[in-house]
């Protein structure tokens, strides 16, 4: 027969496992966006080798995959359910639900900012109230769009790009400014577009100058339009729940080291977008850069499409968001 230990010993052994379950470490599945291969999904994935690296013991993040594993438009859904505890991906997914996404697509400013001057604790709220979801960092900050075409566009008297009748492949979150401009948007999926191009189906394209290179659209997009407009809105999501399940200590890692890699992604595509546009330009492409009043006019009807947008949702946020985000 088993002894059976005395009061004293069974005491003093619960006392030394108690701590050891109270250390448990978290896990958090996440779910991208895009696929791994994109370079915005390989800068979450920094993240994640940042988190688990020295978050041992404490939190980690298991990168379950991308649209493969959870179709790209059903995430949040899938978030706010507790399908899987965080997601990356861009605001402007969401603006349906939560047109306050626009804040960080509109934003003059960098996410380390909107740390400082609040805009990014009044996105948190945004986040919570329209999607449910806790907003845990806008990383890949500063990353700009721009318009690119396969051929010399026409120029105005004012020195400005003419872009009546050019039908040009858009996103969402610019098919309104391409329509000041004067240009067709059209819809392309990202796997077509190079097709597209080959073709001759449409004139050029939106896109950031990150990846341009390695989708291999630089063969037949051969004229840029400077400046670039807008930036990129790239947010992580946590799920409530797990969340609030998370230790204090899993929870203020995760917010310290969140902070931490907004810096690093910007500074690590900061230095990305330098050496793709020494690239670009030393294969041939021509930048145009326009100055001035055709400059100022551009950059208007890009920031005012997507403030006006934001407007035209009714957000009760609008005023202040404008006020913590768009400096010009």
């Amino acid at each position: 027969m088993l002894k059976t230990l005395p009061k004293a010993a069974v005491a003093a052994l619960a006392l030394s496992v108690a701590p050891l379950a109270a250390q448990a470490q978290d896990t958090l599945r996440a779910v991208t966006a895009f696929p791994s291969a994109l370079a915005f999904s390989q800068s979450f994935l920094g993240f994640v080798d940042l988190v688990n690296e020295r978050g041992e013991g404490i939190v980690q993040i298991e990168h379950i995959g991308g649209p493969e594993a959870v179709p790209q438009m059903q995430q949040m859904d899938a978030l706010r359910r507790g399908v899987v505890d965080m997601q990356y991906g861009p605001a402007s997914f969401h603006l349906g639900r939560m047109p306050e996404g626009d804040a960080f697509t509109g934003s003059t400013i960098t996410s380390m900012e909107a740390r400082e001057n609040g805009g990014f604790e009044l996105m948190q709220q945004a986040f919570r109230d329209r999607l449910g979801v806790e907003l845990l960092a806008h990383i890949d900050s500063g990353v700009q769009f721009h318009i690119y075409l396969t051929r010399e566009p026409r120029r105005t008297e004012d020195g400005g790009v003419d872009f009546n009748g050019l039908q040009i492949r858009s996103a969402p979150i610019y098919n309104a400014f391409f329509e000041a401009l004067g240009a067709t948007p059209i819809t392309v999926a990202v796997p077509d577009v190079y097709t597209g191009l080959e073709r001759n189906t449409f004139d050029g394209a939106g896109w950031p100058m990150i990846g341009i290179r390695d989708l291999n659209w630089d063969r037949f997009l051969r004229y840029r339009i400077d400046p670039g407009f807008m930036q990129t809105d790239l947010s992580i999501a946590v799920n409530r729940d797990a969340w609030n399940r998370l230790s204090d200590e899993a929870r203020a890692l995760l917010t310290e080291l969140s902070i931490e890699y907004e810096q690093i992604s910007f500074d690590q595509f900061q230095e990305e977008i330098a050496a793709t546009d020494a690239a670009v330009r030393e294969g041939g492409m021509t930048v145009i850069e326009l100055e001035g009043e055709a400059r100022a006019r551009f950059l208007d009807m890009a920031y005012d499409s997507v403030w006006d947008r934001m407007e035209a949702a009714g957000s009760p946020m609008l005023e202040e968001l404008r006020a913590l985000y768009y400096t010009r």
